[in-house]
């Protein structure tokens, strides 16, 4: 494991605080298990507790699959790094810039994960965009965001347009650049990545053959993104969130620390 330079006081930390910081904890490391890390260059945020205008981001330069509670750092709306023992370089800037701007914006997400994975950054660079050939892609259907590049996300500028192209959506496209996905907790955030990754891995490899794809009709794309969408009110993705975690259990003891 790595050696992180930092001890956090735990006395200093609400229990609501340390819940979700474990919670977030577990999630990098659930995104390390499926692959979708990019080194240290993407992402995963959540809003603290009961504490307006702060939220939790990983330390830049810690690895997902290391990631632990006392790892993630505590910014304010402007990017401010609470902690006076950390220096303004502990927080990668764009991640902050894209973050900043949702929890900023949408009051209702509890959760924002950005990833660069190869199957998100083929399909985002893809003119069509995702197309409804799978069920885990009618999961999104008429129901994601897609937003143009502009370069890295060091402009505070973009972050209007960021919200703007997410719009009321669960999750979106970042052109040329990647995937984006909230939720109004972590297990939720979760379930959306999750699923658009693999719509657009499966993507990629249903272009990959070569052969004329078949797209379901209209009423049934409505209907599969409905059905999915209702399956957020019979908890289904807190029953796929608590089976997640066996994958991880062996470092549970390393990632609540």
């Amino acid at each position: 494991m790595h050696e992180t330079g930092y001890i956090i006081d735990r006395e200093e930390i609400a229990p609501e605080e340390w819940a979700v910081r474990c919670e977030l904890a577990a999630l990098y490391r659930l995104v390390a298990h499926f692959r979708m890390t990019d080194l240290i260059d993407t992402h995963i945020s959540a809003r603290v507790p009961g504490d307006d205008g702060h939220f939790l981001i990983n330390r830049y330069g810690v690895l997902f699959h290391e990631m632990r509670a006392s790892d993630l750092i505590k910014v304010d709306q402007e990017g401010n790094v609470v902690d006076s023992r950390l220096g303004p370089d502990s927080v990668n800037r764009a991640g902050f810039n894209i973050h900043s701007a949702i929890h900023g914006a949408r009051h209702d997400v509890a959760c924002v994960i950005h990833t660069h994975t190869s199957a998100g950054i083929a399909v985002s660079a893809q003119e069509e965009g995702l197309l409804p050939i799978s069920q885990h892609a009618l999961k999104f259907y008429k129901r994601l965001g897609y937003h143009d590049y502009e370069g890295i996300a060091l402009n505070p500028n973009e972050r209007v347009r960021l919200v703007r192209d997410l719009g009321s959506h669960m999750a979106m496209i970042l052109r040329n650049h990647g995937l984006l996905a909230v939720g109004r907790s972590i297990p939720e955030a979760f379930n959306q990545i999750y699923f658009l990754e693999r719509a657009c891995q499966a993507q990629v490899q249903a272009l990959s053959g070569g052969w004329q794809l078949r797209y379901p009709p209209e009423d049934v794309c409505l209907l599969t993104a409905q059905q999915s969408a209702d399956e957020f009110d019979q908890q289904l993705h807190i029953l796929a969130w608590n089976s997640a975690l066996r994958l991880i259990r062996d470092s549970e003891r390393d990632y609540r620390s």
